[in-house]
């Protein structure tokens, strides 16, 4: 291929990131996962705390894996990207909750709490 065709699709101008933006998100990644670990192997905290602390480091790390591995960002030619990535999170949203929904409701409607496993065993 040509780098004319490369430059047609936007794929060799794009920038892919330096040995500097790798390092750094590396080592913010090693940061926080040696963070969360310390957070429940220390055990400091409550647990409330400690899952409210895992959950915030958690999302603290899937941003920096985000920003500086995948490159999703702001700029002018990530922004398609970064549109496409958050629309794929919110239907994968929506599909988990909406299974959790309807199996949550299956359970409560499958058998009445009242009746026990024998009584529903004689039934037959």
């Amino acid at each position: 291929m040509s780098n004319d065709h490369l430059h047609a699709f936007g794929t060799a101008s794009t920038s892919h990131g330096s040995l500097k933006g790798y390092l750094s998100g590396f080592v913010l990644s090693l940061a926080l996962t040696f963070a969360s670990f310390a957070a429940v192997m220390s055990g400091r905290l409550p647990q409330g705390k400690a899952l409210v602390v895992i959950v915030v480091l958690c999302v603290a790390q899937l941003i920096v894996q985000l920003v500086f591995f995948l490159h999703l960002g702001t700029s002018r030619d990530q922004r398609e990207n970064t549109a496409i990535f958050l629309c794929s999170g919110l239907l994968i949203a929506i599909i988990v909750a909406g299974s959790l929904w309807v199996m949550h409701n299956a359970n409560g409607n499958m058998m009445p709490t009242n009746m026990t496993i024998e009584r529903a065993k004689t039934r037959d």
